[in-house]
Parts: C-alpha cells; structure tokens; sequence
C-alpha cells in the first residue's frame, strides 16, 4: 500500500519514455472492455451496474452486550455486539509480516490461511501487503509490494496460479513493476494495479500483456487525466471508473469510464493511503502516518470527518486501508499496532478489534503490520477451513 520505512530498497529504476494516453472511451482499440465488472446477471460488462470489488454484506442492528474477538479486548472497544454478518463471510487479512492470508469471522476464528505445506515452491516467499477476492469467489489477487509481483492464488487449492512482475527485481519495462500496489482482480479476469515507483496504473490480461495504462511512466506529477504523482490506490468504481490516490502532493482523483476527470482534490493528510468511495459519493481515506488518521472527503474537497485520536488504545500507528461496511461502521488496517478494527463514525469508538495492541505474534488471534483487509462475500467457497 506504500513504501515501508523497514522495507528493503529496490534496484535502481531505468525509466523509460511512454506516450501520454489519454482515455477517451471504456474500450481500447482492440475493443476489450476497460475496468469490466460484473452485472447481476453474471455477464462482464463496462459502466453497468456492477458488482462491487469489495463487497457489503447486509447487516442486521446491534444487540446487547459482547466482546471483541481479541483475547484481549481493547480497552477502547465498545460493548456493542458484532453480528456476523457484518464482514459478509468474514474478513480477508493481508498479515504481512507473518507472510500469510487470513480470513476470519466476527468471532476471530481463523476459517482459512495461506499458504499451507505445498501452497509454495521450496524456497519461495511470500509477504502481501493487499489482496482481495475475485469477483467469482474462487481466487485471491495479493500484490507483494517488496518483491515487485502480484500473484493470483486459488482458494480451493491454496496454490499460486498466476504471476506478474520479476521477483525482486524492480523496473518499469514489459513485464516489470516498481513497488505495486493494490492489485484489484476484474470480473473479466483482468487485474488492475496501481504501479508506485514508475507513476502508473496499469490494467493487465491473464495472459500478462497490458491492456490499458493510466499516467506516463516515470512522470510523477499530478496532472490528471494524464500523469500521476506516485498513485498507491486504484480502486474500480461501480461505474467502471476509477478512484485514483496519489502519494505525492496529497491528491485523490475520480475517474469516470471514459477517462473524465470527475474531481481532484487535496487531501488535508501527510500520506494519503487507498482512498474508497462511499455509498453516498463521499471518499474514506486512511492516513499512512504516526499519529494516523482516517478521514471522510466530500466530492468538492472539504473535510466532512476525521478520526486522529494522538494517544491511548485509540490512537493509530500507519493505518493504510479504510472500508465502508454496511451499517456505517468503518474497518481498517492499523499497521504498525498489529490489529485491525471496525470504528462507529457516530461515536469516533473502537468496536471490533482482532489482533493484540501493540503485540505482534504468530498464534490464534495475534497479527504482525496486518497491510490489507478484504470483506469476504457470503457463499465465498474456502476449499476447507483452518
């Protein structure tokens, strides 16, 4: 989701000129439909009423009393109950430090991990740092920023099916990444990427050529629709648009299909981090910074919430992805405290917390810098549990 301050350096980027592209229409030449989602009828289409990448279950209201899934509740958590369906199914977490996938339900109880002995080559590393669901439900698309790639995994099997990109070996020619970061997986089986160090956001076939790129490489500036400064999120909108977050300069841009600057504004944050589009047409932004922070955007630019708490339980150490759930309530990585959380915006409190604060570990119910979440949805196959 962006350039840690632990990860290790990348090989030195050779940049290469690329014509500007402008996008004028939701097809390229070949005719292939860009950012394809899928209609409720199943069938891939562009700018239709899609099914969400990231998607929202039903939620039924609150009851009385419960804890949160940690071991050890937070003190700052209230003690509304959770229901299950909050997450859909569960919750996909991408635990980067600990190299793994989970999902988990409202209770903490891990229903399925990656990898297992076999899921990778004798050698072979793994540490996502986003992964998502297909719009199928059958497979996972995780981008490992340090090691340059991104990688498809089969739920079912836990196996690597597909990858991009040169393992450890940064660059921005054919074939190449530098730092890519969420890698959203398409209904047409197309995957989208926001590619850091080389200024891009590119939207790949399953056969590895690119289909469509979004900015000029290497030109890091924010002059949308044409360059971007260093993008770090690319989340496809139902429209088949796209929302667009830059790391330099603070910026979050709409795009619509056809390559239309919807808005592009100023983020009141140090380090902007996977900007998401509400239901209501506002934008949640997380703040990749110490103290953090998440904040709400309105269409035009202005501030309509934020959370910054700067001490105690509630206080936010590099929170990287904000998801708007179903009743209102707002899930997020909080990296470097090792837990993700569910925050009620009414009441700017902690009420669902997995992981221990500030206590990273391998064991049920511990996480180490949690980079990703996922909502799982309802009917999503596992291939087995555990």
């Amino acid at each position: 989701m962006r350039n840690h301050s632990w990860a290790v350096s990348a090989a030195a980027l050779t940049l290469i000129g690329t014509m500007v592209v402008v996008l004028v229409t939701a097809l390229n030449s070949s005719g292939r439909p860009l950012l394809a989602v899928a209609s409720p009828g199943g069938a891939s289409t562009a700018g239709a009423a899609p099914r969400l990448s990231l998607p929202i279950a039903s939620v039924e209201p609150e009851a009385a009393a419960s804890t949160t899934p940690s071991a050890v509740p937070s003190p700052g958590a209230s003690t509304a109950t959770v229901r299950a369906s909050r997450f859909g199914a569960g919750l996909l977490i991408a635990d980067r430090g600990n190299g793994r996938l989970l999902f988990v339900d409202d209770k903490g109880k891990v229903l399925w991990r990656f990898p297992v002995r076999g899921s990778l080559a004798p050698g072979q590393r793994f540490a996502a740092d986003d992964a998502f669901i297909s719009p199928d439900g059958k497979t996972i698309v995780a981008n490992e920023e340090e090691h340059e790639v991104i990688v498809r995994i089969d739920i079912a099997t836990r196996k690597v099916i597909w990858q991009y990109g040169h393992f450890d070996r940064a660059g921005s020619g054919r074939g190449q990444l530098h730092t890519p970061d969420d890698a959203y997986p398409l209904a047409n089986g197309d995957i989208i990427v926001a590619d850091i160090e080389n200024c891009r956001i590119l939207q790949i076939a399953p056969d590895k050529h690119v289909v469509h790129q979004w900015g000029r490489t290497g030109v890091c500036v924010d002059r949308a629709p044409w360059t971007y400064g260093r993008p770090n999120g690319d989340t496809p909108l139902p429209d088949g648009g796209i929302l667009i977050t830059e790391i330099k300069d603070s910026r979050v841009v709409r795009l619509s299909a056809s390559g239309r600057v919807v808005f592009d504004f100023h983020v009141p944050v140090r380090y902007p981090s996977d900007a998401q589009l509400m239901r209501n047409g506002n934008v949640l932004v997380a703040d990749y910074s110490s103290p953090g922070q998440v904040v709400i955007m309105s269409p035009t630019g202005h501030l309509v919430w934020r959370y910054a708490p700067t001490s105690g339980v509630r206080r936010l150490d590099h929170p990287s992805l904000a998801v708007e759930l179903a009743d209102g309530t707002i899930a997020l990585n909080d990296d470097f405290r090792h837990r993700i959380v569910v925050i009620d915006p009414r009441t700017d409190r902690i009420v669902w917390q997995y992981g221990h604060t500030d206590r990273r570990g391998t064991t049920a119910g511990y996480l180490y810098v949690p980079d990703g979440i996922d909502p799982i949805p309802m009917g999503t196959a596992l291939g087995g549990s555990g």
